[in-house]
């Protein structure tokens, strides 16, 4: 896996960029995918020891480059804050945003991006010590509350707030390490995000049980990879490599069985496998591009077990429509 140091995405150079017209062209030529991601968050994008990018979103710009290339190392992360992560996509400084990015009207309709699917269902929450003996959000009345800025989070909690009548003081902080190092010191009685982003925080603490997520969430966050809008055939291999994850997992492909599973009567299977039909051609794809990207990260259910779950986030509406309570769903591969 292609690794990059931590060079945050800055606006000058963004700026400084022109978006290519068609990103899929430009990807192929310069055998690479640009992927922005998040500047370190434990279970979605963050280096290891040896500087290999790992985590949920990781897989995503992974399977991508599965899909373009067959080879899922063929990607370069570009860490990107909350604050820059958009202009670095319109820009063209990065080809797609796998960076827990809430997919909102505004978003969708004012910033020139698309998002291309919802890959993570998630919901606003607040975490604090144990010590501070708080059972619920609704006793946060004068608490200091950190929280970054230029995201959905800073305004959910104000409206939050506004509506239940809670006074707070926001500890307003940039870079997501320098906002966790804040709370830990103990510069703000609560920290708010997303509650997956909650997790990982927690799961990376020397001390993970003192800290207390609370019960509340406050709002919806359905989690989407970004592209640009305008164009729509990468929009659509972005999209279907999400749905290819769904299906296979719906299906029962693995990265153990995928070679047996090429020999599975099910129409769906051998369309989606490449056996029968054209469909990857249909997204400008080598027709085999469905195994190349299970090959490379497995199903939805691996990739989220691999990353997700070792911090103690639980698939819940992330589960496939097949279960109870679960939202993730695939239109048909026909």
């Amino acid at each position: 896996m292609a690794a990059l140091g931590l060079t945050l995405a800055v606006p000058g150079l963004a700026q400084a960029q022109q978006a290519p017209a068609n990103t899929l062209d430009a990807v192929r030529a310069r055998g690479q995918l640009i992927c922005g991601v998040n500047t370190g968050l434990a279970g979605f994008a963050q280096p290891d020891s040896q500087g290999v990018w790992r985590g949920f979103d990781v897989d995503y710009c992974r399977a991508i480059s599965a899909a373009i290339f067959g080879d899922p190392n063929k990607v370069r992360y570009v860490p990107t804050t909350a604050q820059v992560r958009f202009t670095a996509l319109q820009s063209g400084e990065v080809d797609v945003l796998a960076r827990n990015t809430t997919w909102t009207l505004s978003r969708d309709t004012a910033l020139g991006l698309d998002f291309a699917a919802t890959n993570f269902y998630d919901g606003q929450g607040f975490m604090v010590k144990t010590a501070l003996g708080v059972k619920s959000a609704k006793e946060l009345e004068g608490a200091t509350i950190c929280v970054q800025p230029g995201t959905t989070t800073e305004q959910n909690l104000s409206d939050w707030a506004r509506a239940n009548r809670i006074r707070f003081t926001p500890v307003v902080i940039e870079r997501l390490e320098e906002l966790v190092a804040a709370f830990v010191a103990g510069r703000c009685d609560a920290y708010t995000t997303d509650v997956s982003g909650l997790a990982a925080t927690r799961s990376a603490q020397p001390k993970p049980d003192d800290y207390l997520i609370l019960p509340e969430v406050i709002s919806k966050e359905p989690l989407a990879v970004g592209v640009r809008q305008g164009d729509a055939r990468f929009a659509d291999i972005v999209r279907w490599t999400h749905y290819l994850l769904l299906s296979a997992e719906e299906f029962g492909i693995t990265q153990a069985n995928l070679d047996r599973m090429a020999n599975d009567p099910r129409p769906e299977v051998q369309r989606m496998l490449g056996k029968n039909g054209e469909l990857g051609k249909m997204l400008g794809l080598d027709n085999l591009w469905a195994v190349n990207v299970l090959k490379a990260v497995g199903n939805y259910g691996e990739v989220f077990d691999r990353s997700l779950k070792p911090i103690g986030i639980q698939r819940g509406p992330n589960a496939l429509w097949t279960t109870t309570g679960g939202l993730q769903y695939s239109p048909p591969f026909r």
